[in-house]
């Protein structure tokens, strides 16, 4: 993608001109069985899933949230929100790679401005990837110190992020930086510009292949109308910022959902029954049985509460986002996160009970769903988010306007 790409539509495509929820749904099964395949091993390996990100990208699969108007297919959050947590359940760094791009979208939805839409959604529809370069590391946190400066009638950023999530995948990077008067300003590059510089350097234990690591902003040139208005303005609450959070719980939620498919998978062709077990085979063990169905049920609950909590979501965009309903939806995903959270740690360590020390073998690299769950619940700790939902209860006290409710 050239640098001057930012000022013209990519141009269509008939043969994919006719999109719905049915279709994307249909065109899903596929897709999510070819990403399944090999994922353990590319954790493992540490192979970043580039033409996964692409396959889903290309047959439209971030696309569910733009209206059909647009030619996307208008789903509902709750619709979307199935689809994060079944991408979740084969690969969970593929589904968190992708927030940035749905966060994207739900942004554009929340502003409503026709022209910004006009602008992006074809993108989407392109098989174009978006990802994010908003937070720094070495100060407190949530804090910006990269640098927006003006250089005729351009700009130039200068700065350094961390947590870039999808980044490496994406054809747009989205960052924030601070102008000359000490805002904070949000702006768009082609993933291609000069100064724009991506590393491959995230070491969390978890959520290896996210593509998280550092972005340097080496002297970037930024279009003026590259320059995009904030997401969520400080000390304002947008309902953007509660679906971001529950994107985090579904990706929980599906990492609870392939632990239970692992657990089930290595019962039944790797486990032996311990030396004194009354069974034959381990699939009729009764603590293997009884292991698998806490599995399940730890599954079945994080997901439950993170389709409800979309409900709310969906529910206050039918109340035409009123502030009461905004709040009412923050509570509700803040609750969400803090099961689905429990149950993902929970089911990722039950796994460990349908085998004996074969479980921990490599080669298996059945650690992988507690790692990715640890290290996504250490986004947002959850302890805050329970205490945020008993202040609501007990004081009517509203969540924090911090962007993590």
């Amino acid at each position: 993608m050239s640098t001057t790409a930012a000022t013209a539509l990519p141009p269509a495509n008939p043969e994919l001109n006719a999109l719905d929820l049915a279709e994307l749904r249909r065109r899903a099964v596929p897709r999510l069985a070819t990403i399944a395949e090999g994922a353990a091993e590319r954790e493992r390996l540490r192979q970043l899933p580039h033409e996964q990100v692409r396959a889903l990208a290309a047959d439209r699969l971030l696309c569910f949230r733009i209206p059909a108007a647009y030619g996307g297919a208008g789903a509902s959050v709750r619709d979307t929100v199935q689809f994060v947590i079944d991408l979740a359940a084969v690969d969970s760094n593929v589904a968190q790679s992708l927030r940035p791009s749905f966060a994207f979208i739900e942004g554009l939805l929340a502003r409503g401005d026709e022209a910004e839409q006009r602008r992006w959604f074809p993108r989407f529809l392109a098989g174009e990837v978006f990802g994010n370069a908003g937070w720094e590391v070495g100060g407190a946190n949530g804090a910006v110190s990269a640098r927006l400066r003006r250089d005729g009638e351009a700009f130039r950023a200068s700065g350094s992020k961390y947590y870039s999530t999808g980044s490496l995948y994406a054809d747009w990077v989205s960052a924030v930086a601070l102008d000359e008067d000490d805002r904070p300003v949000s702006f768009v590059v082609p993933r291609d510009r000069e100064g724009l510089e991506l590393l491959d350097d995230f070491d969390a234990m978890g959520q290896r292949l996210t593509a998280s690591g550092t972005t340097r902003l080496n002297d970037l040139l930024v279009q003026p109308g590259e320059i995009r208005p904030r997401v969520v303005e400080e000390g304002q609450r947008s309902i953007v910022t509660p679906f971001l959070q529950l994107f985090l719980g579904a990706v929980e939620a599906g990492i609870a959902r392939n632990a239970l498919t692992d657990a089930v998978a290595f019962a039944r062709n790797h486990a032996r029954p311990i030396k004194h077990s009354s069974a034959q085979r381990s699939v009729d063990d009764p603590y293997v049985e009884f292991a698998v169905g806490e599995i399940s049920a730890r599954a079945l609950a994080a997901e439950a509460v993170i389709l409800r909590a979309a409900e709310r979501i969906d529910q206050a965009w039918s109340a035409g986002l009123a502030h009461d309903a905004v709040n009412l939806a923050a509570v509700e995903v803040a609750q969400a996160q803090y099961i689905a959270v429990e149950s993902a740690l929970k089911a990722a360590e039950l796994l460990f009970d349908v085998g004996g020390a074969s479980t921990t073998g490599r080669q298996h690299n059945l650690d992988r769903h507690w790692r990715n769950a640890r290290t996504l619940a250490n986004h947002n700790p959850r302890h805050w988010k329970a205490a945020v939902v008993g202040a609501w209860h007990l004081k009517g006290s509203e969540p924090p306007t911090s962007g993590l409710f």
